[in-house]
């Protein structure tokens, strides 16, 4: 089976306000995130972005392409930082489909969240359940919700 590219997925511009709300909701807040001064001392040319806030957007990408719960692995990579003013675009690089396996269909995926120039920003992969997109979404949602009650009682 095949699948079709996923559409990009726009966020931005980044503002200074969204950098302010990721270290609030995180608990993270390094001066280099929010401190224009402090930044500029350490020899940036501005404040720059979460590292996991560029993550969590390629993130909900994944889920806005493959649907709640269907993210089974992702890893990501940084490449170079985030500024405010940065439009950032997510694409699915590639799509290698999986057989079919008790917890349903999968793929692997190759991602990237790239700057308006086309610079690289971060890099990763992920594994997700493709049921919901290939035309058996009730079924997928059920393999999903039931995978996901398996995976939670085995952590516990």
């Amino acid at each position: 089976m095949t699948l079709r590219p996923r559409d990009p997925v726009v966020y931005g511009p980044l503002t200074r306000s969204d950098l302010v709300r990721y270290a609030g909701a995180s608990g993270d807040f390094n001066p280099l995130h929010h401190d224009h001064e402090f930044a500029a001392k350490a020899g940036l040319p501005d404040v720059m972005a979460h590292g996991m806030l560029s993550a969590g957007m390629l993130a909900s990408a994944l889920t806005n392409w493959f649907g709640p719960g269907s993210v089974r692995r992702y890893t990501v990579r940084f490449h170079i930082p985030v500024w405010p003013g940065d439009v950032l675009t997510a694409h699915c690089r590639s799509i290698h489909v999986l057989t079919r396996g008790s917890g349903g269909q999968t793929a692997d995926l190759v991602v990237e969240l790239q700057r308006g120039n086309g610079d690289v920003v971060l890099s990763g992969t992920a594994r997700v359940l493709t049921g919901n997109i290939v035309g058996d979404a009730p079924r997928a949602r059920s393999e999903q919700a039931r995978t996901a009650r398996e995976e939670n009682q085995e952590g516990t």
